[in-house]
């Protein structure tokens, strides 16, 4: 897998038109993106779709998240469906902010990683809390949230965040730059 710095992209940005792929979700990128990155969520991300739109696949595609880990998985779905002039930036939106590179700024959100946390911490109190009052049955729910939360660790794939990034709150209107419950 091909990696580059947000500083050296930044370089061939201001020498070339290149295609930047933001594979957060679209509220993450609602909030902060780099300049001329484009939203192609992960978790619908059609890699023919996105060449079809983006490149002909002579330049190479620069697969962006928040912080790394997101764009890796993205680079790799492109690498297994024969696309193999993709590059991944280290760092993500993260380092691109911190390097005080050009950004568009929108809507401030909770982000989804807070989200998750915020959720797992209130199902494993509850569980505790109504083992301790209601019965001992409900303690099952927190050792579910530990045992999903080891998953997710050890997989680096996060069920409880991709459940959460479908949520209403967590969706914005392709046509504006607000959040819209769909209808």
């Amino acid at each position: 897998m091909h990696c580059i710095t947000v500083t050296n992209l930044a370089k061939i940005q201001k020498r070339c038109d290149v295609a930047l792929i933001d594979v957060r979700t679209p509220v993450e990128y609602r909030e902060v993106h780099a300049q001329k990155a484009r939203n192609f969520p992960l978790d619908s991300l059609d890699p023919a779709a996105v060449v079809a739109q983006c490149g002909s696949g002579e330049h190479p595609l620069y697969i962006i998240c928040q912080s790394g880990g997101r764009s890796s998985k993205a680079t790799q779905k492109f690498l297994d469906a024969g696309i193999q002039n993709v590059v991944n930036v280290e760092g993500g939106t993260k380092a691109w902010v911190a390097a005080d590179l050009p950004v568009n700024r929108g809507k401030k959100a909770i982000a989804l990683e807070r989200q998750v946390r915020i959720a797992a911490g209130s199902l494993t109190l509850l569980g505790a809390v109504l083992g301790y009052f209601v019965s001992s049955y409900f303690i099952a729910l927190s050792g579910f949230i530990g045992a999903g939360l080891i998953f997710s660790g050890i997989t680096d794939t996060c069920g409880m965040g991709m459940l959460i990034s479908k949520m209403p709150w967590n969706q914005c209107s392709t046509e504006t730059t607000s959040c819209s419950v769909p209808k």
